[in-house]
């Protein structure tokens, strides 16, 4: 049963995060829910490893730095996206 919540955990996370990238990011993104979920997880893993580099450590969600990574991280990948559909 611990799978099932962190996938379900996960899929919120990276709904949230995604939601607030697209929100940042002006302009079209022609991504669905689904794209948003995944925008939030790939940024979430962007921005952690980021993180690690520049401050060393775990950065997990349990802290506010794990969000806002996620989120320019999920900024970060939306806007590599934008640009290579084009």
């Amino acid at each position: 049963m611990g799978i099932v919540w962190m996938i379900i955990s996960w899929s919120i996370f990276g709904l949230i995060v995604g939601a607030i990238a697209r929100f940042l990011v002006p302009g079209r993104q022609p991504i669905g829910l689904g794209g948003t979920i995944v925008l939030g997880i790939v940024g979430s893993f962007v921005g952690g490893f980021l993180g690690s580099l520049i401050f060393g450590g775990d950065i997990t969600l349990s802290n506010p730095a794990g969000w806002i990574g996620g989120i320019i991280g999920a900024v970060i990948a939306l806007l590599i996206y934008m640009r290579l559909s084009k």
